[in-house]
């Protein structure tokens, strides 16, 4: 068998995640300090397990509909309204998905077909060009820099738009940068869309760790932009519930209705146990939020400040769990940078160009972990930097 005809060629083409590369490689140290993966170290909040539990005792081991349990999505529905002032109509306008990966992917595969452009601000997350290639769209990538606290602006995005331009993602808050949009940012935003087809992807799986003076702005509240916009979201960060694998997406009936029918056919259902839990999550659990979004913030100050205080300039996050250190003082390329050090100090970052070309010069530093395991990283990567960098 000829496996290389075989193989769809845009399949074949695909990078392997940066994440996983240095994921794996930590997990062969078992001395290895890892900040790589972006999963909260809490556990999910008990009253959420045991409201799975208690599903599993009472049977509840059944498909759902396709688009997710009605209960949970009325409570998604009444959760978006509560905490961000966004409508949507449960029967029609949300769908409960695999993660928030799903979400994204129905939502590209929806939209997106031979030669569409699709605009990606960049450094983002890993699974945005991937999904965009292997639905036939071609990938815009719109550098977002340092100086504009890696923000997207409009005038960058003006400059982008093509008559093929069919999808702008908007994945802030940001992994890896720990960027936020203000409202005035997503006005100017949406001031360059409105009156144009192009649809938004706003990922805001970070919504709820922003540590801005402000709250969460979702471009859907704008104007004019609620039509235009699927919001996809999802409980693994804010709920500390990564491994129950469950988001949602919310958006236009039409839209929604599509991707309802591509998860009919490529999922069946999310998993019935996570619902039940989710409905939980969404009712009962808006202190631990709070709780975790306060460690979190703790945290962030602290690995900020350490960055800052070996030479290694660090924009300040407003949201997410990053850093995004700039190594470029160190004379090594992002991915001789993270390599040495974790042959050397048994440290796991993630190099920026995992996120993109613009993420070339920086690292992702996740602070997802404990006090402790965080004071240890900066520890051996002080002893790094003296030892490489003299």
């Amino acid at each position: 068998m000829d496996y290389d005809k075989l193989i769809a060629p845009a399949a074949a083409a695909m990078r392997p995640s940066g994440i996983r590369k240095f994921f794996d490689l930590a997990a062969e140290m078992p001395e290895c300090i890892s900040l790589g993966v972006g999963e909260p170290d809490f556990k999910t909040p008990w009253a959420v397990r045991e409201a799975g539990i208690e599903s599993l005792e009472h049977g509840r081991t059944r498909y759902t509909s396709n688009a997710g349990l009605k209960e949970l999505r009325a409570e998604i529905a009444r959760y978006l309204d509560r905490r961000m002032g966004l409508k949507y109509d449960p029967a029609k306008e949300v769908l409960v998905t695999v993660g928030g990966s799903e979400a994204i992917d129905m939502c590209i595969r929806t939209l997106v077909q031979a030669g569409d452009e699709v605009i990606i601000p960049e450094p983002c997350f890993v699974c945005y060009e991937p999904i965009t290639t292997l639905s036939g769209g071609v990938p815009v990538h719109v550098a977002c820099r340092q100086e504009d606290e890696f923000r997207l602006r409009a005038d960058a995005l003006k400059a982008a738009i093509t008559p093929k331009t069919k999808l702008l993602i908007m994945p802030f808050p940001n992994n890896p940068t720990g960027a936020v949009m203000e409202r005035e940012d997503l006005e100017a935003i949406a001031e360059v869309l409105r009156g144009t087809n192009i649809m938004v992807l706003s990922d805001e799986i970070y919504a709820e760790l922003n540590y801005g003076l402000q709250n969460h702005v979702s471009i859907a509240t704008l104007p004019g932009m609620a039509e235009r916009t699927v919001v996809v979201n999802g409980f693994s960060k804010t709920y500390a519930m990564t491994g129950w694998r469950l988001g949602y997406a919310c958006g236009p009936a039409p839209i929604i209705r599509i991707m309802t029918k591509i998860h009919q056919s490529a999922i069946m259902s999310a998993p019935t146990t996570s619902q039940y839990a989710a409905i939980t999550a969404l009712k009962d659990c808006d202190g631990e939020i709070e709780r975790m979004r306060n460690e979190y913030n703790m945290r962030r100050r602290l690995v900020v400040k350490s960055f800052n205080d070996m030479g290694l300039s660090c924009f300040e996050p407003r949201g997410a769990f990053y850093a995004f250190p700039c190594i470029k003082s160190s004379g090594m390329s992002s991915e001789e940078f993270c390599t040495k050090l974790l042959e050397q100090k048994h440290v796991a970052i993630i190099p920026g160009n995992a996120f993109g070309a613009s993420g070339e010069g920086y690292a992702r530093v996740s602070y997802a972990y404990s006090v402790e395991h965080l004071m240890e990283a900066i520890r051996r990567i002080r002893e790094f930097l003296n030892e490489n960098c003299k």
